[in-house]
């Protein structure tokens, strides 16, 4: 097993680092790792930190291509995208895992074919998160093969459908987001963050999601939000005062190395729901 890297759209497509015969094959990448700025103010013969800032952080690489065709559909596949993602799957001990990181492109060079008959060129990514996993976890009212992902179970011990919950403990490096769909035909909808055993946060919701809509909710940072997306798949935000309440805290993101325990209530009963938890890390 080797490492591997590809660029991933907002539409979920992606391209190939790693195929130098159709795609192209990224070599020499750096700026993998993390850093720090960081001031101190000296007292005597101490020095104590007054202000510590994590760095945005660039990774770059050489882009290597058989093709100029090659090289265009690189450009053309990061020019049409709306945002891109920098996959980057890991060999470990257990298997591979694949992290994801939010990225900009700041440049791509482009000179001339080389005497081995590659054209090689240096290509510059800006940082705009750490990196991150996405945990999914799916539930419907069909059994599924694949209807659970990764290592999330929804608890069994309630009987009837209008409770959902699943347990989780983030092991990264800051707190983990969550991205959450429910499908109506749903009245009142509630999420519930539970750590320790204890209730620690919720975020009802006074509205009605009818047939074939859904309620989306997320908490990334820089980009909350609550949509009801409608049968034609148009969004409409409902944040305001008739669906929540302001005063209430309503960003759920699980603490780390802590037993927490998210639950999806309802007035009536939840037959499809779909949770992602994005567990964020410094370096991988």
């Amino acid at each position: 097993m080797v490492r591997g890297f590809r660029l991933i759209n907002e539409k979920g497509q992606s391209y190939s680092l790693m195929d130098i015969e159709n795609y192209c094959l990224l070599t020499e990448p750096s700026g993998l790792g993390y850093s720090y700025s960081t001031e101190y103010e000296q007292l005597g013969n101490v020095f104590i930190e007054n202000l510590r800032k994590f760095e945005q952080g660039q990774i770059t690489g050489i882009v290597n291509c058989l093709k100029y065709d090659n090289f265009k559909e690189l450009v053309d596949f990061i020019e049409k995208a709306n945002s891109l993602k920098l996959a980057y799957k890991l060999p470990l001990k257990n298997g591979e895992k694949e992290y994801l990181k939010d990225v900009n492109i700041q440049s791509l060079s482009k000179t001339q074919i080389q005497t081995t008959g590659v054209i090689s060129e240096t290509i510059v990514f800006d940082c705009l998160s750490l990196w991150y996993e996405e945990n999914i976890i799916i539930y419907d009212m069909q059994e599924q093969q694949e209807e659970i992902r990764w290592d999330f179970e929804w608890d069994s011990k309630f009987t009837a459908y209008d409770i959902r919950s699943l347990e989780y403990i983030n092991q990264g490096h800051v707190e983990a987001p969550v991205l959450i769909e429910i499908s109506g035909p749903v009245i009142n909808p509630e999420i519930q963050l539970y750590v320790e055993g204890e209730l620690y946060q919720k975020v009802p919701f006074n509205i009605e999601i009818e047939e074939y809509e859904k309620l989306l909710y997320g908490t990334k940072e820089n980009d909350f939000y609550i949509y009801r997306q409608k049968t034609d798949g148009t969004l409409e935000s409902l944040f305001n005062l008739d669906v929540i309440q302001f005063e209430n805290d309503n960003v759920i993101r699980l603490p780390q190395n802590k037993s927490c325990e998210l639950r999806l209530k309802a007035d009536n009963e939840i037959l499809n729901a779909q949770v992602t938890i994005l567990t964020y890390f410094k370096a991988i």
